[in-house]
């Protein structure tokens, strides 16, 4: 009978342990938009995609605008 206490306390331990592991990792996020933000900040950008875009950002910049394209003086 000991040991079956025994083992059944392990076990309600373990699941303990596991639903606490488990808990720390879960986050729930209230819109799309806040989950989006959360990993932006948590995600690195790659070095050669982020040339990749400031060189794109620089372009758009010095293109002329849209509506200047579209309605010329």
């Amino acid at each position: 009978m000991k040991r079956k206490l025994t083992t059944y306390h392990h076990e309600q331990q373990e699941q303990l342990s596991s639903q606490q592991t488990h808990s720390q990792h879960t986050r729930e996020f209230a819109t799309a938009e806040e989950m989006l933000r959360h990993d932006a900040l948590h995600t690195p950008v790659p070095p050669s995609i982020a040339a990749r875009l400031q060189e794109s950002l620089g372009q758009t910049a010095a293109a002329t605008p849209w509506w200047r394209r579209l309605f010329p003086k």
